[in-house]
């Protein structure tokens, strides 16, 4: 697995390309992302290293995280994340990411937490057809039949019923870097981003 860098979604916006074509594009103010722990196949039983990302005020974390960020001299940092890796020896404790491991053009993957739409029908949430809209179908936004009688007798597990829509964590793969700000550490992507404005947002290669 591929190390990769937390961020904030700033918002879309557009961007004109050389020949001027409008490009919608999506912010986000990525890093500085700190190395936290380093983990080794003969301490962890695996090869991975910890990324922090959001510096707090001590207040707003535990005492045992602060601890633990403490022994490896890192400030209150609001989020951790571990990235698998298959050697540890390209790393220490203390560095930092920034855009500088990103460049214009490349493909990466994008993380975070769709926005919740709260509780919604069939239509809304599984693109379901509706019945009749005739006088006395009394089948306008129903679900209809779902599923066989005495045998098995019972609903099976996932099938697509109302219920909550969103809030739950989607990948978009293959956003291209249309530009990068290395002064705001801001990177402005091609298309669509999930999630609102200042949501968490983890952006891999």
């Amino acid at each position: 697995m591929s190390v990769g860098i937390l961020g904030t979604k700033v918002g879309m916006t557009q961007f004109f390309d050389e020949t001027g074509l409008s490009i919608p594009v999506t912010l986000i103010q990525v890093g500085p992302c700190v190395v936290t722990q380093i983990k080794s196949m003969s301490t962890d039983g695996y090869s991975a290293i910890q990324v922090g990302y959001k510096q707090v005020a001590e207040q707003k974390l535990s005492k045992p995280l602060l601890g633990h960020l403490k022994k490896s001299q890192s400030p209150p940092l609001k989020y951790l994340r571990e990235y698998l890796v298959e050697s540890t020896e390209d790393f220490e404790v203390s560095q930092v990411f920034s855009t500088d491991i990103f460049k214009v053009g490349q493909k990466v993957n994008v993380s975070s937490k769709s926005i919740g739409k709260g509780f919604s029908g069939y239509q809304k949430r599984h693109h379901f057809s509706r019945g009749p809209m005739s006088h006395g179908s009394k089948n306008h936004r129903q679900p209809g039949s779902i599923g066989a009688g005495t045998t098995p007798g019972r609903v099976y597990p996932g099938k697509n019923m109302a219920g909550q829509m969103g809030n739950k964590k989607v990948t978009i793969k293959n956003l291209q870097i249309v530009s990068i700000n290395t002064e705001n550490d801001v990177l402005m992507l091609k298309g669509a981003v999930p999630g609102k404005q200042g949501a968490l947002v983890k952006v891999s290669k």
